[in-house]
């Protein structure tokens, strides 16, 4: 048997990909160390030291006298390579295809509903956690429709080869999002997703420079100007004519639309609040049937922007950069799809 350098999970001497987590079976795909280290003297940092790798002697010696591997009952078929899968492990052995099921999917909200698992022996190494993570599908009344259950605690979202597939969302894209447990937290991640990933808020949350903010359908890009630096005075004394307040804009919001042209603008001032909404505030969009009257509001802090949910029916989400936290309860937008943590 032959570890993974990733996970340590034992495969076939011939596997080429890891049947457990998918990455290649080579010394390269090892988690990343330290590349560097201090000198004993205090001096430059010098190279770390390689790990030792165990050279796999060639394959007519190594297979000498040991059987072919046995193909279990009710092992699956990879589609992509043809190859045998293991039963039970999600990726093919030796092409690293999604042949296995990471999250179970039932009916509903799955509250009550549990997996009947037969009496026996478990299966040694199957990964599934008892206490898994659920996500449920809300429709359109905000009622859950569908329930998903992590059962190995990570799920990719996608349109495509996808462990929680939508293939009918033509705003999802082929392998959307990440989701995964780590340390009893849930965190999220846009997999390089053309339309991102949401989050809404449920709380005042910071801006910071190109933040997107989904506000009823629009789009809306926050962006810092800087605060500009002194006029010079005028040679003959004579005041320039303009407005004196507000005195300067250190930020601007910015509508996006589809093509990702800038439409219109609002600058942001310090110690100026302004309301978005269908109805009222500062900034109204009339035409958007998604948007509260008053539905979100974007406050200033000494000098820093945060925005807030006024309420709003359909709330407020800001687009993932990295990887953020899921808290029990907070809903996602992936695609035209919108989950809701359920447990953690």
């Amino acid at each position: 048997m032959t570890s993974c350098a990733f996970c340590g999970r034992e495969n076939e001497p011939e596997s080429r990909f890891c049947i457990d987590c998918g990455k290649p079976m080579n010394p390269s795909a090892a988690r990343v160390g330290p590349a560097y280290v201090p000198h004993p003297s205090g001096g430059q940092p010098q190279p770390a030291a390689p790990p030792a790798v165990a050279v796999r002697p060639p394959a007519a010696s190594f297979n000498a006298g040991v059987p072919a591997t046995r193909v279990s009952e009710g092992a699956t078929t990879c589609p992509r390579c043809g190859k045998p899968a293991a039963p039970g492990l999600p990726f093919c052995g030796h092409c690293g295809t999604l042949v296995g099921k990471r999250v179970s999917e039932e009916a509903g909200d799955g509250v009550g509903l549990t997996e009947k698992v037969p009496s026996g022996t478990a299966i040694f190494g199957a990964g599934r956690l008892t206490n898994a993570p659920r996500l449920s599908l809300l429709g359109e009344t905000g009622e859950p429709t569908r329930s998903y259950t992590l059962d190995r605690g990570e799920a990719v979202i996608g349109r495509g080869d996808a462990d929680m597939r939508f293939e009918d969302d033509p705003f999802m894209s082929p392998l959307h999002a990440r989701i995964e447990a780590r340390g009893g937290q849930i965190f999220i991640r846009d997999l390089g997703s053309r339309n991102g990933t949401w989050m809404f808020i449920d709380q005042p949350s910071k801006l910071t420079d190109c933040d997107l903010i989904l506000v009823g359908s629009q789009l809306i890009r926050f962006r810092r100007l800087g605060y500009p630096g002194p006029h010079p005075p005028e040679a003959d004394s004579t005041r320039r004519m303009g407005s004196a307040v507000p005195t300067v804009d250190v930020a601007i919001l910015e509508q996006i639309r589809a093509d990702g042209s800038v439409r219109d603008t609002f600058h942001l001032s310090p110690g100026r609040p302004i309301i978005i909404g269908r109805e009222s505030g500062d900034w109204i969009f009339p035409y958007d049937a998604t948007m509260s009257g008053r539905h979100a509001e974007v406050r200033t802090e000494d000098s820093e922007f945060f925005v807030h949910d006024a309420n709003s029916r359909n709330g407020v989400a800001m687009s993932v950069r990295g990887e953020r936290e899921l808290k029990k309860g907070q809903r996602m937008l992936v695609g035209d799809q919108i989950l809701r943590l359920e447990s953690v």
